[in-house]
């Protein structure tokens, strides 16, 4: 149970430390989308690799979270700026796609490379170590198929919502022609 709500807190400070740059409260669950994936991998590790849960897992998970939200900033923040040099949605992602494809595949791999060791390690004294590396190793691996793939969509999807709230905003505010200003 400490374990679920230091999780819980260590989301609410990642949303809090990404709504404040991006100036917004919706990117930061775009950019949160990752972690879901990032947990599934995590637990696939576990059964390619024949390992139980444990609370060492359960703390590589928590760790997980914050090493995938980098990949998804790396993503999202190229695309903000790419649209505030007037881009168009859509364009500024698939931009930053290309921009930033080889920094976020070189971070995840190069994550895992670095785990790979621990992970392989046969030695008695550091068995309890291995869920912990095997948690953030595929759980990095995952999710960064999930941030190259999901997170441009939920961008996209993100920007059309905006759309839509802001046309609907704006007309319930702004009379038709054929209204008089009262009937507003």
């Amino acid at each position: 149970s400490d374990v679920a709500r230091g999780f819980v807190i260590a989301l609410f400070c990642i949303y809090t430390l990404l709504a404040i740059p991006f100036k917004s409260f919706t990117q930061p669950l775009v950019v949160m989308a990752a972690i879901p994936f990032g947990i599934v991998g995590a637990v696939a590790g576990h059964l390619i690799l024949g390992l139980n849960l444990s609370i060492l897992s359960l703390f590589g998970i928590v760790g997980l979270a914050g090493v995938v939200v980098n990949d998804s900033l790396v993503l999202i923040h190229a695309a903000n700026r790419i649209r505030n040099e007037g881009a168009t949605s859509r364009e500024a992602i698939m931009q930053a796609g290309g921009w930033r494809f080889r920094a976020i595949i070189l971070t995840s791999l190069t994550t895992f490379a670095g785990l790979t060791p621990m992970i392989m390690e046969k030695s008695l004294q550091a068995q309890f170590l291995i869920p912990m590396a095997v948690s953030l190793g595929f759980g990095v691996l995952f999710a960064t198929g999930i941030t190259l793939l999901l997170i441009p969509c939920g961008y996209l999807i993100l920007e059309d919502v905006h759309g839509l709230f802001s046309r609907v905003k704006g007309r319930s505010y702004a009379p038709n022609k054929d209204e008089s200003p009262r009937a507003v």
